[in-house]
């Protein structure tokens, strides 16, 4: 495990970016390719931001995939995830391809397969307010081997997404989503995860400190190989020195 504390969300952003940055030109010089999964929300926004200004990275050899999308939700709205990706992520880059999670969960099968293909060499996956990674929240299934499962949003989750803008109650939440499952993540060869924010503090101390527990989702990271945790001061304000 490696953790790195920032001083502000912007440097969280640039650290965590050049972090991701390394690895890739360095995956790339060895396998000719790599292959990414994005998590979304606005924990996301500093490193995004920060990752399409790298140059030396040959984003025409990297494939990316991301994590879950509401069920029905079109992607003319605010909170679709496939807007958030393309406006922040792939319309600044050459991808070699993408493939987005669709709200339609008849889509699942094929998407399957295409991230089945290969090995993902790098995960960026956040840790919501409740400890949820990807919309596995608690109390999550960690042996489901499917890579993309239907799952129910829980009262806690809606709120985070009222809290970070993307729809103005809880009832206009989506009441289910499609979700990279836990096990699938923990495929991934290298894990980031970046959280900043006095409202993931708790998320990370529960992430670090509890024993592992499908009420914290966020302590399965604990147990990846590779691991790496970007936090601000406020997010980071609970971790052991």
């Amino acid at each position: 495990m490696y953790i790195n504390i920032a001083k502000t969300r912007d440097d969280l952003g640039k650290n965590a970016a050049k972090y991701v940055a390394d690895a890739l030109v360095d995956i790339i010089n060895r396998n000719g390719y790599a292959r990414i999964v994005l998590s979304t929300g606005a924990s996301q926004f500093e490193t995004l931001q920060h990752l399409v200004e790298y140059k030396n990275i040959d984003w025409s050899k990297v494939e990316m995939f991301h994590l879950d999308e509401y069920v029905g939700l079109p992607e003319t709205h605010v909170a679709s995830f496939r807007k958030y990706l393309k406006e922040r992520f792939i319309s600044k880059v050459n991808l070699m391809g993408y493939y987005l999670v669709d709200g339609d969960p008849s889509h699942i099968p094929a998407l399957t397969a295409k991230l089945r293909e290969k090995p993902v060499d790098i995960g960026l996956i956040g840790i919501g307010e409740n400890s949820h990674i990807a919309f596995n929240d608690p109390p999550c299934d960690f042996n489901n081997e499917n890579a993309y499962i239907v799952v129910d949003l829980n009262d806690t989750c809606k709120k985070q997404q009222v809290g970070e803008g993307w729809f103005a109650t809880p009832d206009d939440v989506p009441k289910q989503a499609i979700s990279m499952t836990c096990w699938q993540i923990m495929q991934c060869r290298k894990i980031v995860t970046c959280a900043p924010g006095a409202v993931k503090a708790n998320a990370i101390k529960w992430s670090l400190y509890e024993n592992l527990s499908n009420q914290y989702p966020g302590t399965l990271l604990r147990f990846h190989p590779d691991w790496a945790l970007f936090l601000d001061a406020d997010s980071g304000k609970y971790v052991k020195q």
